[in-house]
């Protein structure tokens, strides 16, 4: 098998004192799809922060395409769709400036040659070619959601990590990011995304990592609701192991609350 895009090993994190992670381990190869799940506060955008190396790993050690974290090769390679887009600070910015921010990182301080024309390319991607100039406070909560893919699509990443990109988000604009990432996988890149449900990805998803009180708990094929939660009403969830009954294997059951 090729090396992992992501080789995360017995990583810790701390925050205010708070231990959030505790011993987890992480490898994801070149072009699978990788869900996260677990209830709110299991710890899962926690791990994406620190595998992307925005929080510090307290123990352990985190590996990007072979390279530890840092690495400004690595990090190049990278598309992240944070869950919402930051509070503007100034001058509101345009759909187009925010995708062309995308391409300033590092020490990239100046827009490389043909920058404009990828911009509009990666939002026409997502559907926004027309609202380029639009100032992003004045598009809707799905929209935005889309200028943050299109900020993430234009640096064409290798790995592309998405943080709940279909929360609070209507259908349509779901569909649209899935399509989006079947397009990417369907061209080699790598996807791990932070869902409270498969939802919309559900054919996408081939592998499952469940979190627990910041313990990977679950680690395999997704697993599926039980059939009493299974209703169109609910649509959070929650992983935790069922007792195992006697003469069958360890199994998984996902909880879904309204």
């Amino acid at each position: 098998m090729s090396s992992p895009v992501i080789d995360a090993r017995g990583v810790d994190v701390t925050l205010g004192g708070h231990p959030i992670l505790r011993g987890v381990d992480l490898r994801v190869h070149p072009g699978e799809v990788v869900a996260l799940l677990g209830a709110n506060g299991s710890g899962k955008s926690t791990l994406v922060r620190a595998l992307l190396g925005i929080v510090p790993v307290s123990a352990g050690d985190v590996r990007l395409f072979g390279a530890p974290l840092g690495s400004r090769g690595a990090h190049d390679r990278v598309g992240y769709v944070p869950q919402r887009l930051p509070a503007g600070a100034g001058v509101p910015a345009s759909a187009l400036e925010v995708v062309l921010a995308g391409l300033l990182h590092g020490r990239r301080l100046r827009l490389p040659r043909g920058a404009h024309a990828r911009a509009l390319a990666a939002l026409d991607e997502v559907g926004l070619a027309d609202r380029a100039r639009r100032p992003v406070h004045e598009l809707s909560g799905g929209q935005q959601q889309r200028v943050l893919i299109a900020r993430a699509l234009v640096r064409d990443p290798d790995l592309l990590v998405l943080d709940e990109p279909t929360s609070g988000i209507d259908l349509p604009t779901q569909q649209t990011f899935v399509d989006t990432v079947e397009r990417l996988r369907t061209g080699g890149a790598t996807v791990v995304v932070i869902l409270h449900e498969l939802g919309a990805f559900a054919p996408l998803i081939g592998r499952a990592v469940v979190l627990r009180h910041g313990r990977v708990v679950h680690d395999g094929a997704p697993p599926r609701p039980r059939d009493e939660h299974a209703g169109a009403h609910h649509d959070h969830l929650h992983a935790h192991p069922d007792p195992e009954p006697p003469g069958t294997g360890p199994s998984l059951s996902v909880e879904v609350t309204p």
